[in-house]
């Protein structure tokens, strides 16, 4: 061979082994990646940010893990906050949609704006009070659509019996946003109980929460006490009501467990992480192949009384003299 034909096959055997180097590399960093692309999308839609649903949502990521689905392991986790903006909601939703393999959707606002986008792929809920009359579901039994979760439903009929065991009261304040589907199925069954205990009912609404303090205003001035139910616009704004309740020395009784931790009195509440744990094991259950549309809705019956002391002793009370009653 000649000397040029050689350098010119040697030339030719160092550019393939150079061409084999840069393939076997990129191999190499595909496999390191552990395949992301293939990870199991789920997508989060939060209808606004407040203690419990980031509790409910910390729950369902728990929940997954503990039973084998960890963000960036085996799933990848798009978690998307509306700040209650009607316009981003609609939008994250539709783009979760496109680009998941499964949603899970925190409150009924967000659920309900993600089922009428009508997915092909399964929906999962936390933190809705009632998920048939939200129209999520055609039975808590038979969902009937690939839409299941954790019903928020609190125990009214404790939590009324709750307030009126505090003191005795002739007039009290419902406090709520008319605009929350979940709010005002609580809010009527309130005013059904409070109504039948021959109290008086005062109902107030607050449409944002930059409405919130001049309402709670309004509504100490008129009530003996105030049940509030768990309801994102209060829930985001109950340090205020609860300045404005404790400084008026009116005991309020809120829906959940976080609310009364950030200023209410006392409550017989759920537990927002324990109903994300619910929510995450029916998606552990779709993960695994089960059909959606066949997966009870569940029903979280996990309450607890819970009394905020410091505020107790503020209005006059004796929080030990709080308990649940007969």
């Amino acid at each position: 061979m000649k000397r040029t034909d050689l350098m010119r096959q040697t030339k030719k055997w160092r550019t393939a082994g150079s061409v084999l180097i840069v393939l076997l590399l990129l191999f190499a960093v595909t496999a390191c990646s552990g395949g992301k692309d293939d990870m199991t999308k789920i997508g989060i839609l939060q209808l606004v940010q407040h203690e419990s649903l980031d509790a409910a949502r910390e729950g369902f990521i728990n929940g997954l893990k503990e039973a084998g689905y960890e963000d960036g392991k085996n799933i990848k986790i798009d978690y998307q906050n509306a700040s209650n903006n009607q316009a981003d909601l609609k939008s994250m939703a539709e783009r979760l949609v496109r680009d998941s393999d499964l949603v899970f959707a925190i409150t009924t606002t967000a659920a309900q704006t993600v089922v009428n986008l009508e997915p092909k792929i399964p929906i999962v809920f936390a933190a809705v009070t009632d998920p048939v009359a939200a129209g999520l579901v055609e039975s808590l039994e038979a969902p009937g659509r690939a839409v299941t979760g954790a019903s928020d439903m609190a125990p009214i009929d404790q939590q009324i019996k709750l307030l009126l065991s505090i003191k005795p009261m002739d007039t009290v304040g419902l406090l709520y946003n008319a605009g929350e589907p979940n709010s005002v199925v609580q809010v009527e069954e309130a005013k059904r109980l409070l109504e039948a205990a021959g109290v008086d009912v005062v109902e107030m609404s607050a449409a944002s929460t930059n409405d919130v303090a001049q309402v709670t205003q309004n509504l100490v001035a008129r009530v003996d006490g105030i049940y509030v139910p768990t309801d994102n616009t209060m829930a985001s704004t109950a340090v205020t009501i609860g300045e404005i309740t404790t400084e008026a020395k009116i005991p309020a009784v809120h829906g959940s467990v976080e609310q009364v931790q950030n200023g209410g009195l006392a409550t017989i509440g759920l537990n927002y992480t324990n109903n994300g744990e619910i929510a995450a094991a029916k998606a552990v259950e779709i993960l695994k192949g089960k059909d959606a549309s066949t997966i009870p809705v569940g029903i979280d019956t996990d309450v607890t009384l819970f009394v905020n002391r410091e505020v107790a002793v503020a209005i006059g009370l004796d929080p030990d003299a709080i308990v649940i009653p007969e």
